[in-house]
């Protein structure tokens, strides 16, 4: 049981990209969710996180560099988390990963998550 990024592939500059991440077993419903991403030898960190309750979400975070440019969203009903990429530039090159927390508390902590995938790599030309 595990999560499935894909939507990856080069940009140039500008672009947008849209990464789905669809999971099996349900193990996004009652959980916090989130996006990681790992650039070319660094460390994996945090793109944004999407705390949740019911049916809804009660948080969502991004870092700075993620903030209003990238959005995410989720569809419980199809097990699937996105994250919408917009004026993309170099500095976002990196392989992006999804993950369900262990809660429906998100945290900006790799420890805090669970059913990671393999990950997509995104490419932004200059």
């Amino acid at each position: 049981v595990q999560s499935a990024e894909s939507g990856g592939g080069l940009v140039p500059a500008g672009g947008a990209l849209r990464l789905p991440c669809a999971a099996s077993g349900g193990i996004f419903s009652d959980y916090a969710v989130a996006w990681f991403r790992r650039g070319t030898g660094k460390e994996r960190d945090l793109v944004s996180f999407m705390s949740w309750s019911g049916s809804e979400p009660t948080f969502i975070r991004y870092t700075d560099s993620a903030k209003g440019r990238f959005t995410i969203s989720r569809y419980n009903s199809q097990n699937t988390v996105y994250l919408q990429m917009n004026r993309l530039n170099p500095d976002d090159t990196a392989v992006y990963y999804c993950a369900a927390a262990l809660r429906d508390v998100g945290s900006s902590r790799e420890v805090d998550y669970r059913n990671w995938g393999q990950g997509t790599q995104i490419t932004v030309s200059s």
